[in-house]
């Protein structure tokens, strides 16, 4: 048998791809995080067993996939894609080291779904032709002063409740606090919530945002008002 290492998509259940679905549909079990639309967990087959990720530990979930690997069709449902922060390549090394099959089935990121979904393209030409995209949340760990410097867009996973910390030490870095920035809480959901700001107030303008969110700071977030407004007119 095998295990179906598969992306989710960033929160909409109509993100997840054609392959995607297919794989949660034919599998005997499946092993799901908690940010997947339950609508997708409802898509397993009524005998498949079910478990949720949140209690476990990483080497706890890799013991899980080797197991269950060996004799059963497994899917292993992460949001996003597995391996843009989803610590999929340390489940495929655990089972590539216990002989176990895998498949990647590759899902639609947050990193470009997210901001599109709030009308922010991550490049455009002629404002920015690169994007860095990191985890935020630790913030004290980051090389500041790095990514203060790169040009183009900058993508903060992991970053909804530590934005204020992450914007103040870019500026100390650096970074004008006039950039524009925008958090994007629950995006491509239905509780979806944007905010825009310069990266000086950013912080301020965010507080209290459900997670998870995602940060987006350049000159791509001034983009926003001009394909919002047009979005608006064609609908």
């Amino acid at each position: 048998m095998t295990v179906s290492l598969v992306g989710a998509g960033p929160g909409d259940p109509e993100l997840i791809t054609v392959r995607g679905l297919a794989r949660v549909r034919a599998c005997e079990v499946l092993v799901y995080d908690r940010l997947v639309a339950r609508e997708l967990v409802d898509e397993a087959p009524v005998n498949a067993l079910r478990i949720p990720r949140d209690s476990l530990a990483q080497h706890e979930v890799n013991a899980l996939l080797v197991r269950h690997g060996r004799g059963r069709r497994v899917v292993r449902l992460k949001g996003g894609d597995p391996f843009v922060f989803g610590r999929g390549g340390e489940e495929a090394l655990a089972l590539a080291d216990a002989g176990v099959p895998f498949e990647l089935v590759p899902g639609v990121s947050s990193l470009s779904a997210v901001p599109e979904s709030v009308h922010i393209p991550v490049t455009h030409r002629g404002v920015a032709s690169a994007v860095t995209a990191f985890a935020a949340n630790d913030v004290e760990s980051l090389d500041a002063a790095a990514l203060a410097r790169v040009p183009g867009t900058l993508v903060a996973f992991m970053g909804g409740a530590r934005v204020a910390q992450l914007a103040q030490r870019l500026i100390e870095n650096g970074k004008p606090a006039a950039t524009p920035a925008a958090v994007v809480s629950r995006g491509t959901t239905d509780d979806e919530q944007v905010v825009v700001a310069p990266l000086g107030a950013i912080g301020d303008v965010a507080k209290g945002l459900p997670t998870p969110a995602l940060v987006v700071i350049g000159e791509v977030v001034a983009v926003r008002a001009a394909l919002a407004l047009a979005a608006h007119a064609v609908a």
